[in-house]
């Protein structure tokens, strides 16, 4: 079985999706994660994204590895270089080129086969799996939404601000919303939850809910 969680940046998505997993003993895929270490590999080697010979190059040598408890570039575990503030940003603009989102989508895709699987992101629902067993839609206000990454980064030792992270999801969010290529959108048959006023918990069991009783958006 396949669930599927999209919505925008800080909507609880990750911390939702694992403990889901969790819960109902799914394998969890944490889809941002790959293209923020494809973001991190690029920048580490300087490439220029806008040429595409070069681009398809370097994505032919990523040596990335996602596992349940890490995600490895090139043998390190880069689990806190890739939620950097600085890769936040830049992943956003880099996953917005096809090369990218072919390659990551495909390994998405290849790491899913066969499993009963949780993924999160902004296009599994409407691109990656558009025949998802279930797709849910996760959404919160901005300064919520603001308040929960700035926390987390707090908690991980990072130096930002939450005006500088509220910023930073108004532009993700426009980003997102208007690139081209698969912009976030809610699927026509995903579940829509806002989870402004409700606890990770209450989240998590309402989606169990819904699985469990056989109810989908159509």
């Amino acid at each position: 079985m396949i669930i599927a969680i999209d919505g925008p940046a800080g909507a609880g998505k990750s911390t939702i999706a694992k403990k889901l997993g969790e819960k109902m003993d799914y394998m969890y895929l944490d889809t941002g994660a790959i293209y923020r270490t494809i973001t991190l590999y690029l920048c580490n080697k300087n490439i220029d994204i806008e040429n595409k010979r070069i681009l398809a190059d370097s994505l032919s040598n990523i040596d990335m590895k996602y596992t349940m408890d890490h995600i490895y570039l090139n043998g390190k575990i880069v689990d806190d270089d890739i939620r950097t503030e600085s890769i936040s940003q830049k992943t956003s603009r880099y996953s917005s080129k096809s090369e990218i989102r072919v390659f990551a989508v495909e390994m998405q895709r290849n790491i899913s086969l066969g499993e009963n699987i949780v993924l999160e992101g902004r296009d599994i629902g409407t691109v990656v799996f558009p025949k998802a067993d279930y797709k849910f839609y996760l959404t919160a206000n901005e300064e919520v939404r603001g308040k929960r990454r700035y926390k987390d980064m707090l908690d991980k030792g990072m130096d930002t601000s939450l005006e500088e992270i509220i910023n930073s999801i108004k532009e993700r969010d426009f980003n997102d919303k208007n690139r081209e290529i698969s912009p976030l959108t809610k699927a026509k048959d995903a579940i829509e939850i806002d989870t402004t006023s409700m606890t990770i918990e209450e989240v998590v069991e309402k989606m169990i809910g819904y699985v469990k009783g056989g109810v989908n958006a159509i």
